[in-house]
C-alpha cells in the first residue's frame, strides 16, 4: 500500500487577488514553524521543519504545511491556519504519495 501525505498549501495571494507583502513571508512563517519536527529528526536553527516549508509554486511564495502536523502539535496546527484566515490568503490541498513528495534540504 503506497504511502500518502496530505498538505495544505498557503499561497502569498490575498482572495482579492494582492500579492501578500513582505515578501519574505513565507520564510518568516516557516522559521517560526522550524521547532516542530518528528520526533528524534535531526536539525537545527536554522533549517525548516519538514512539516512547514516555504516553496515557490507557479511564481507565487507558498507555504506547504504538511497535516501531519495537526497531530504532532494541535496548536501549531491552529497559528497556521489562523495566519492564513487573519491575512484573507488563498489556501488548498493536495494529497501525495510519499514517492511524489519532494524531499526537504535541513
Amino acid at each position: 500500500m503506497t504511502k500518502q501525505l496530505e498538505q495544505f498549501i498557503i499561497r502569498g495571494v490575498t482572495n482579492s487577488g494582492q500579492r501578500f507583502r513582505p515578501s519574505d513571508w513565507a520564510e518568516r512563517l516557516a522559521g517560526v514553524m522550524s521547532q516542530f519536527r518528528p520526533h528524534g529528526s535531526p536539525g537545527g536553527p536554522l533549517s525548516y521543519s519538514p512539516y512547514v516549508v516555504p516553496v515557490n509554486m507557479d511564481g507565487v511564495r507558498c507555504v506547504v504545511v504538511d497535516k501531519r502536523l495537526r497531530d504532532l502539535e494541535p496548536l501549531a496546527w491552529k497559528f497556521v491556519c489562523g495566519f492564513a484566515e487573519d491575512n484573507d490568503l488563498q489556501t488548498t490541498e493536495r494529497t501525495l504519495t510519499l514517492e511524489e513528495a519532494p524531499q526537504v534540504a535541513s
